[in-house]
């Protein structure tokens, strides 16, 4: 009996252990979620100048990437570092951006809403305007089977 019960707590702590690395995994390597996601924040880097941390889950399409692109550029920003991970027809993208001009002091003043607005409108534009196609596309690669891919640039 002592042996079972030991036995049992030695797994009980095993899979505790291995739930809080897989927290910690997926904390470090965001993976898609079925719900659409954004969230844009203030962050730092190294040198303390000020960076914007932006990330959105959606369904993945072939023009989100330019489109997202096009907003940050209209938005005089740009891309710091990009961490893009696909699983199953979705998308989790979380940007690190900044002004266009390293030493714009306007940059303190860019508005999180005004920047989480602009990304709210390319996320509908995944749900709205290819609804009908994307759900074809979901089910396409849906028979693919689930491929992962990771990329950080």
């Amino acid at each position: 009996m002592t042996d079972k019960a030991s036995l049992l707590a030695e797994v009980i702590q095993h899979v505790k252990e291995l739930k809080r690395q897989t927290s910690i995994i997926a904390e470090q390597s965001p993976v898609p979620t079925e719900i659409n996601e954004l969230t844009v924040d203030h962050a730092s880097d190294k040198d303390g100048k000020l960076v914007i941390r932006a990330s959105l889950c959606c369904d993945d399409r072939s023009d989100l990437l330019p489109d997202l692109i096009k907003t940050l550029k209209s938005l005089k920003l740009r891309t710091l570092k990009a961490e893009i991970t696909t699983l199953g027809g979705r998308v989790k993208n979380v940007l690190f951006i900044t002004s266009e001009d390293h030493d714009d002091p306007q940059m303190v003043n860019y508005s999180i809403s005004t920047i989480e607005e602009a990304l709210k409108q390319v996320m509908e534009k995944t749900n709205g305007d290819d609804s009908s196609s994307g759900s074809v596309k979901r089910q396409r690669t849906n028979n693919i089977n689930i491929l992962e891919h990771h990329r950080s640039l």
